[in-house]
């Protein structure tokens, strides 16, 4: 890994050294120690680390949502669905699509297919991210500095350009020639181009596959996706973190453990897991948290806090010793895992209830094996009655449950539980909730301040409780 990362840091360099070279060294109008513009190869490295980066802020406010994470304090304002201003997340979102836009002029300029595919994937994956938050967005006018004050482009619209993406990205990655082949600086695939091929077929089918409350939804259009993409868990789009820079998740379990308190499991994905709720108990439940002091798995109740005064250890908590917060762990972008569910979830809208059964079990073998569940421990939980119900048995409550344990800490999550309309088992509204709600989970996020205050002739005034395009009743 130290290798690896040295070779990045040593090919980042040579390429910025080489870009900062001007054939007017004395021009007094130019300054060849800061350059106005970055690499197309520096432009690599950082949007697809930073992908990653932005599954882990997204997550790190849905993940409440959809109650994987609970609040250590009561009436928490992300915990119980009040108005937060993300702007934190606006802004890095935007940040990658600003760099993406340029990676695209720059390896079309250069005739650097691998690079252009690469660049328009990756900026379908960011805005379909910002669409399924947000809604209506700025983007034709978002970026090149057209514009101050950028419109806004109505969301179906967004999501008919994340198609366009993908399949533009598609042309340039099956194009014979590239003036520039990709290497390490591709923190996702180390510039394995088939690989990206797979992961542009695996985003169409995501995307269409959020259609299913519509009209229009197509499953035999998703399960022809899915025939391109991923074959196995060796395919997964993720970025494996290193010593010099740490999983996100494990800092907040550092804070945690340094009492900068983050990081603590709601009682619902506990229950979820720990056989409470199902009657069995799920072993990838060592994968998201340790026991407690006492031996025991205990989440905390969203909206409510953890009362009174217990002593630390009292609740189960995200630790440096598990998968999804080690400090080396890969922060997942997309997996095999996933795909699977999607492929059940389509093949049973579409009457194939034996795809669908195998590919539910498929999935939960995928994510067993992702996380390092032994072979004696997944072959008990999958050939408990209650998960092994055969195709005649298999529900689409099912699936979402098992896509659900799949998915912990993914913002993909929240797009599932809003087409499901939240109807997990003991799956109730926070404690505390925000009376302005009615009643009701939240459906959106609101825009940023930022925006509010420099975009107000944009910006478009919405409710919590409003639904994105694709979540209809």
């Amino acid at each position: 890994m130290k290798t690896f990362i040295q070779s990045i840091a040593m090919t980042s360099i040579t390429a910025v050294l080489l870009f900062a070279g001007c054939e007017d060294f004395l021009d007094i109008n130019e300054d060849p120690n800061n350059p106005t513009e970055a690499p197309a190869q520096g432009l690599v490295t950082s949007t697809t680390f930073e992908t990653a980066q932005n599954m882990y802020r997204m997550g790190s406010v849905t993940s409440y949502y959809v109650q994987y994470l609970g609040s250590p304090n009561p009436g928490s304002s992300t915990d119980i669905h009040e108005r937060v201003s993300y702007g934190d997340q606006w802004y890095e979102l935007y940040d990658v699509l600003t760099d993406l836009s340029d990676l695209e002029v720059l390896a079309e300029e250069e005739g650097a297919t691998e690079y252009l595919g690469i660049a328009k994937i990756l900026k379908a994956l960011n805005l379909a991210t910002l669409v399924d938050a947000w809604g209506d967005v700025p983007y034709s006018e978002a970026f090149f500095i057209e514009t101050l004050n950028p419109s806004y482009d109505g969301q179906d619209s967004l999501y008919a350009e994340v198609f366009t993406l993908l399949e533009d990205g598609l042309a340039e990655l099956q194009q014979s020639e590239s003036t520039i082949s990709t290497g390490n600086e591709d923190f996702i695939y180390g510039g394995d181009m088939e690989k990206w091929e797979r992961l542009a077929y695996f985003l169409r089918a995501r995307y269409l596959n959020h259609a299913s409350k519509l009209p229009s939804y197509d499953p035999g259009a998703v399960l022809a996706a899915l025939d391109n993409a991923f074959t196995s868990n060796e395919d997964d789009a993720q970025v494996a973190y290193f010593e010099e820079e740490q999983n996100p998740w494990a800092q907040v379990a550092i804070d945690n453990a340094g009492l900068i308190l983050g990081g603590w499991l709601s009682e619902q994905v506990v229950t979820h897991l720990n056989g409470e709720t199902y009657g069995v108990p799920d072993p990838r439940i060592e994968a998201f948290t340790d026991p407690t002091d006492a031996g025991i798995y205990r989440g905390v109740r969203n909206g409510a806090g953890r009362g009174g005064a217990p002593p630390a250890g009292a609740f189960s908590v995200l630790t440096t010793n598990t998968f999804y917060a080690g400090e080396t762990s890969p922060v997942l972008i997309a997996t095999y895992a996933e795909q699977k569910f999607i492929e059940a979830e389509a093949a049973f809208r579409d009457n194939q209830p034996s795809r669908a059964y195998q590919a539910y079990l498929e999935g939960i073998e995928a994510h067993m094996d992702k996380v390092g569940v032994a072979g004696e421990e997944k072959n008990e939980y999958m050939n408990d009655p209650a998960v092994a119900v055969g195709a005649s048995g298999l529900t689409l409550d099912l699936i979402f449950k098992e896509k659900y344990t799949a998915m912990f800490l993914h913002p993909e999550a929240w797009v599932d539980a809003r087409r499901y309309n939240y109807q997990y088992e003991g799956m109730d509204l926070p404690a505390n909730h925000n009376p302005a709600l009615g009643g009701e989970f939240i459906r959106r996020l609101s825009y940023p301040d930022s925006e509010t205050q420099r975009n107000s002739g944009n910006v478009q005034d919405v409710a919590l409780t409003d639904r994105i395009w694709w979540d209809q009743q």
